[in-house]
């Protein structure tokens, strides 16, 4: 007869619902690059550990590795937004602590693609004989400009 096994961990970690892909989908929705990183052209990476409640909810947060210019207070909101969902824990109230990094990449310059437009005429000719209503003169023009 074989042993039951227990739990390795007693106190069970916090999970973003929709794992780490959700949540980088959710930091990418929400990211706002700030103004003054943009003018001066700054791109990186943030790292910020943050604390999360009994409750799931991010309590605090702190920048471990910052690049400036508004990234890393923009890094701390995000952070601030994050919700997880918290296992039952035998009712023990425990605050989590979690490290995450944001990356910070300049928007890549679109290149600018001619707007196809597109122009549709139709004109129709008066008759010239009503004795001949089957016949009709008339015309289209299709332009495309690419």
């Amino acid at each position: 007869m074989k042993k039951e096994s227990k739990e390795k961990h007693f106190l069970k970690k916090p999970i973003y619902e929709g794992g780490p892909k959700a949540m980088k989908a959710f930091i990418g929705k929400n990211l706002r690059y700030p103004k003054q990183a943009l003018e001066n052209k700054i791109q990186g990476t943030v790292y910020v550990r943050f604390d999360i409640d009994h409750r799931g909810k991010v309590t605090d947060t702190k920048v471990i590795k910052g690049i400036g210019s508004g990234c890393d207070e923009e890094a701390q909101r995000l952070a601030m937004m994050l919700e997880f969902q918290i296992p039952k824990t035998r009712g023990v109230r425990v605050v989590f602590h979690k490290n995450i990094q944001i990356h910070f990449r300049l928007p890549k310059k679109k290149t600018r693609v001619a707007a196809a437009t597109v122009q549709y005429n139709y004109t129709e000719k008066k008759k010239e004989e009503e004795s001949t209503p089957e016949k009709k003169n008339g015309g289209y023009t299709i332009t495309y400009n690419f």
